[in-house]
């Protein structure tokens, strides 16, 4: 599916994503490895073994790409110009390997541009669960979007 259009977007509408994704210990190590990101929460068992969660913790990064990326086919495919800003960031629950993630997107504010008749901005609320329907992540996130063509 086509991404959509600003005046397609409406606040206060909630799009239940249907793509989700179980993560794996390859995606956890490969992106902490790819991003040289050496914190042995994610990528050393045994030491992570011996922190509070008993077990390594999925790269928050990672979980904020899948999460922004999940929403992607449904909201901003082809039709956003860039992203603007991200703010209100928050893990509030750890995930692990062989959680399964999925995402609901909220539109918070929509607005043509002030100065280019041919976009707008749209903010957006993004939020991951896993398969408890534990809040993972959340964040607000502010794109430039295209306008319906003439």
């Amino acid at each position: 599916m086509a991404g959509l259009y600003l005046e397609e977007f409406v606040p206060g509408h909630v799009i239940r994503h249907t793509l989700t994704k179980s993560v794996t210990e390859s995606d956890n190590m490969l992106f902490s490895v790819m991003t040289l990101n050496p914190q042995p929460l994610h990528i050393d068992f045994d030491f992570a073994a011996k922190s509070e969660w008993g077990k390594p913790l999925v790269n928050s990064l990672f979980t904020l790409g899948l999460m922004i990326g999940i929403s992607v086919h449904d909201t901003t495919l082809g039709t956003t110009i860039g992203n603007l800003g991200m703010t209100d960031t928050v893990f509030p629950h750890p995930l692990f390997h062989g959680d399964t993630v999925r995402v609901e997107t909220e539109v918070k504010s929509v607005r043509p541009s002030k100065s280019k008749a041919d976009r707008g901005i749209v903010e957006f609320e993004h939020r991951a669960y896993n398969q408890n329907d534990e809040l993972v992540a959340k964040c607000t996130r502010q794109a430039m979007m295209l306008r319906k063509p003439a």
